[in-house]
């Protein structure tokens, strides 16, 4: 540690070029060609991950692509009372399932390790001595500001610490240390705030001295607060640019302090404007439906999130939909970031999704996934109603998927009961066959020789044709009838109920693709029951 603090505290390193300003935002964005472009998404594991934190992952992610950078996830655990049981896993597990992965991570590993702050306290403890022997923080030895004793109404009184620990002599601090010898450490705010330009905002100066106390940046247990370990952790990790929520914005003056105590030089930072409800709310935690766990059980794909927070934003030359996380990568330009919060309509999500569904059905080897998603989805949700196995056939449901493309949003839609005739046989009556036609037995007969005639090779041309040369053979039988005989049959709903479906080449896709002991048991179904 010796070393270190040498290192630290040599002459010179006094980071004059701190606040060294890249003239207009739009000139520069401090991707020097020469500089490996590093940023790191570093949440907090007191909760899931949410939308509010995917978009600040993937603003990082896709800048870092862009400049053929680094992607790190930090995992700020120091406020260990306020952690949740599987949330470490769930951020990195939501990351990789949204097409994101970090490329250093807790559990990749890296070059810049161990990356769960709880691992790094040696780190912000040579910190905060470092800023112990120059003066440039004290420890915590006061008692409280009395405020409750003082005569001034409590309304009127700052709501700041007196930074009275300042004014201890060496005498008083080491009577303290002898009783406390570990106390939390405060940072001295002391003179002017250099300027910043930020990436986003533009130009800032927050005089955080003249508004607030000294932070305590080391607490009584070791563990850092946020200021001090995010500069420790960013300057140890390399970090060339920092992408966070503008939320901390204030803030950044303090850490530019912190930065010029401890002699090292600050990243570029970019605070990026809040990702907010349609009517301009917050996103809450207390909201489940903001969850990627929510998004992902409900069918719901990766890249139309991704799209969807991307497009009602800033950052891109133009808003459409329908981009892939490549295209986004390629069109991204944080100088078109703007300051203005981006309101999300989870309402447009659906229309999203069924972009990207439209298109994954139209790529062979995406399609082939759907298929067996679906026989999954098919069998969790029908079960032992399931009479006929060879409705998991996979060319049967390939073609279901191709015939329901662009009509569907979600690969789920497909097990709801607009569909579920497509996999079960449902329960019609002779009552609700017979009010279609009187001739139910004599239409029943002719389908099913039809369908099971020696030698037919059914395809859904063939047979359309065939049931058109049926009706036709029918006396006083409307070819109109025939069809609604037969889907009300098959798939027991009327066509006021199933408004909007194309009803005929559905049907035949249930006829061509089933075998014929199946096609034989519903047409007696039909006709006896």
């Amino acid at each position: 540690m010796a070393v270190l603090l040498k290192k630290l505290l040599q002459p010179g390193r006094s980071p004059a070029a701190l606040g060294r300003l890249m003239g207009r935002r739009e000139a520069s964005l401090g991707t020097d060609p020469g500089a490996a472009v590093r940023v790191r998404f570093a949440p907090s594991p007191t909760g899931f991950l949410h939308l509010g934190g995917l978009r600040t992952a993937l603003y990082n992610y896709i800048f870092a692509k862009k400049h053929q950078g680094s992607f790190i996830l930090r995992l700020e655990d120091t406020d260990q009372t306020r952690l949740v049981p599987g949330a470490a896993e769930n951020i990195e597990d939501m990351l990789e399932w949204a097409g994101v992965p970090p490329d250093e991570s807790p559990r990749r590993g890296g070059p810049a390790g161990p990356y769960l702050q709880s691992q790094r306290l040696a780190l912000y403890a040579q910190a905060a001595e470092a800023l112990l022997k120059t003066c440039s923080a004290d420890p915590d030895e006061c008692v409280p500001f009395p405020l409750l004793l003082c005569s001034i109404a409590p309304a009127l009184l700052p709501n700041r610490y007196d930074n009275r620990c300042r004014s201890l002599s060496q005498a008083q601090v080491a009577q303290k240390l002898a009783t406390d010898p570990k106390p939390a450490i405060r940072f001295r705010l002391e003179g002017e705030a250099p300027a910043f330009q930020d990436l986003v905002y533009g130009w800032n100066r927050h005089e955080v001295a003249s508004v607030e106390g000294d932070p305590v940046i080391l607490k009584s247990d070791g563990f850092p607060t946020y200021h001090l370990a995010s500069v420790v952790d960013d300057h140890h990790m390399g970090i060339s640019h920092v992408l966070r929520g503008s939320e901390w914005l204030v803030s950044t003056s303090k850490h530019l302090l912190l930065y010029q105590a401890l002699g090292w030089q600050a990243p570029q930072f970019a605070h990026l404007p809040l990702l907010l409800n349609r009517d301009g709310s917050k996103l809450s935690k207390r909201q489940g439906d903001i969850f990627l766990e929510h998004f992902a059980a409900t069918g719901f794909l990766p890249d139309a999130l991704l799209d969807i927070i991307t497009n009602c934003g800033s950052g891109f030359a133009e808003n459409q939909m329908g981009r892939t996380l490549p295209e986004l990568i390629t069109q991204f330009d944080l100088s078109r970031v703007t300051c203005h919060s981006a309101l999300l309509d989870l309402e447009k999500l659906p229309e999203f999704n069924r972009l990207h569904l439209l298109r994954l059905v139209g790529d062979e080897t995406q399609r082939c996934q759907l298929v067996g998603q679906l026989q999954v989805l098919v069998e969790e949700a029908f079960g032992s109603q399931l009479q006929d196995r060879e409705v998991l056939d996979p060319a049967y449901m390939e073609r279901i998927i191709l015939l329901r493309q662009g009509h569907i949003c979600r690969l789920q839609d497909l097990i709801s009961p607009a569909y579920s005739y497509l996999w079960t046989r449902p329960a019609v009556g002779r009552a609700q066959l017979g009010a279609i036609s009187e001739k139910v037995d004599i239409i029943a007969k002719r389908v099913l020789g039809l369908l099971e005639g020696p030698g037919t090779n059914l395809t859904q041309d063939v047979l359309n044709r065939e049931l058109k040369k049926l009706s036709d053979g029918l006396e006083g039988i409307k070819h109109s009838n025939v069809m609604k005989l037969l889907r009300v049959a098959l798939s027991g709903q009327q066509v006021r109920q199933a408004a909007g479906l194309d009803w005929s080449p559905l049907l035949s896709t249930q006829l061509t693709f089933t075998n014929s002991a199946k096609c034989s048991l519903r047409a007696t179904e039909m006709n006896e029951t």
